[in-house]
């Protein structure tokens, strides 16, 4: 029965150890473009993940009660590490879920509702030639399934202006060619990669690329001439996944702080 042990006991310890190279296998093939998206992220991330997660805490449990009950007892610390390991993973996407659920399920946000930025021609191509990228919409909808609860089918526009109300067109005393180096040297700050700036038409286009599965957000924003001085306002939007977990807000309400 020792010899049973010892065996579960390192599979158990060896799955959980392969879990981490695992999940950085995922994203970072997807990041470095040797994988899709929809493979590295929604496949083998959000697929598979959790089911490999659960088989690990689960032969983990029955390594933990083998190194407890067959004696002489051996093997304890290891299957004891191969359980916290799948439970922490587990732990953490359990958080992450938690909070998608109190974040509305968009990936745009707009400054301006009612006449939002567009992007050009150069960024609309990148955007283009990835499988599976979010469309560029003036009123984008969540897709009508009921993996988003109340939010499927809805306006992403209402559910922005409900869910973030103070991100508004930004309004300074400044003048426009004031208010543009303030903008980009702001965008600059933020750690967004400038793309192009055209400063006569104050007008900036920059990206953001996640760290581990490198998914890439566009940034435009438009500097623009308003009674008192200058009117600046701002589109981020991911070019893919339906959810961005909030990041274009906290991304845009940042970006918004440099003015305050």
């Amino acid at each position: 029965m020792s010899g049973v042990r010892a065996f579960v006991v390192a599979a158990a310890f060896g799955l959980s150890l392969a879990l981490p190279l695992y999940f950085a296998a995922a994203a970072l093939a997807t990041r470095f473009g040797l994988i899709d998206w929809r493979l590295g992220f929604g496949t083998l991330t959000l697929g598979y993940g959790p089911l490999l997660l659960m088989a690990a805490a689960g032969l983990a449990v029955v390594a933990l009660l083998l190194a407890l009950l067959v004696k002489p007892r051996a093997g304890l610390g290891k299957a004891a590490l191969a359980l916290v390991i799948p439970l922490l993973a587990l732990g953490y996407a359990g958080y992450v879920r938690s909070e998608a659920a109190s974040i509305p399920p968009i990936h745009d946000i707009v400054s301006d509702a009612d006449a939002p930025l567009m992007f050009s021609d150069r960024v609309m191509a990148l955007r283009a030639a990835v499988p599976g990228a979010n469309a560029v919409e003036a009123d984008p909808r969540v897709p009508d399934d009921d993996r988003f609860g109340p939010a499927a089918g809805q306006s992403a526009r209402a559910l922005q202006r409900s869910a973030y109300p103070d991100i508004q067109p930004i309004l300074v005393s400044q003048a426009p060619a004031e208010a543009f180096e303030t903008a980009l040297a702001a965008a600059r700050a933020e750690g967004w990669s400038i793309d192009a700036t055209d400063p006569q038409n104050g007008r900036i286009e920059a990206s953001v690329r996640s760290l581990w599965f490198g998914f890439v957000d566009d940034v435009v924003v438009q500097v623009a001439p308003a009674e008192g001085g200058s009117r600046i306002d701002v589109r981020s939007t991911s070019r893919v996944g339906v959810s961005d977990l909030g990041a274009n807000a906290k991304r845009v309400r940042a970006f918004q702080s440099a003015f305050e």
